[in-house]
């Protein structure tokens, strides 16, 4: 991950937080807090603020509501944020359903597989055949996919995302992909996540601090 995506991240999670502190009825935040909220110093909280011209008080802290509604303008969050999800199996059927995301303005618009089985145009989220998918990505104007084809056909799928307007993909197939400086892709190995927790448990286990 490269240091501009680390520190989007970052600016993601402190705008979480501080939604977390309006809903609790605070109005004034502090570095100190943020920092102690996601794991990171003081002084990075403030340096990351400073990069956006993000201004506080020192004594009297930040403005929550200044700070989301600023946070919204540069993380994009006051656009509308649709996606589609490519690949409806049952991955991609879970996604479509995720009612988290609702919660923090992101809409599946469509799905998208080559299955006639699973195609429904009448579902409260289409799932359309692929050979539609560059049309309905150019009506649609959409960024953001989500991969969920088998490995086979992921890297065919991104060399025909890259000929519409989207700029982004979150890879759930077992391959990893590359990022361009135009065309950015997280991959998201599940198996390899699940995997490495299990090494981290073992080696917590048998090699014990202190």
């Amino acid at each position: 991950m490269n240091s501009n995506q680390e520190v989007i991240r970052r600016l993601s999670k402190y705008r979480n937080v501080m939604r977390k502190m309006k809903a609790l009825g605070l109005v004034k935040v502090f570095s100190d807090n943020l920092a102690d909220a996601i794991g990171v110093s003081p002084s990075l909280v403030r340096k990351d603020f400073s990069m956006f011209n993000l201004t506080g008080n020192k004594r009297g802290g930040y403005r929550i509501d200044d700070l989301v509604s600023k946070l919204n303008v540069l993380l994009g969050k006051d656009k509308k944020q649709r996606i589609i999800v490519v690949g409806c199996g049952k991955l991609g059927q879970a996604l479509m359903n995720h009612n988290g995301f609702p919660r923090v303005g992101i809409r599946v618009v469509a799905g998208f597989d080559s299955n006639p089985a699973v195609l429904d145009t009448d579902a409260p989220i289409p799932i359309l055949h692929v050979k539609n998918i560059r049309e309905f990505i150019t009506e649609n104007k959409i960024r953001v996919v989500a991969l969920t084809v088998p490995e086979i056909a992921a890297q065919d799928m991104i060399g025909t995302l890259k000929k519409t307007c989207v700029k982004g993909v979150i890879n759930f197939a077992p391959l990893a992909l590359k990022s361009s400086e135009d065309f950015i892709i997280h991959n998201m190995n599940i198996e390899q996540e699940i995997e490495n927790l299990f090494y981290n448990i073992h080696f917590a286990e048998n090699n014990p601090s202190g």
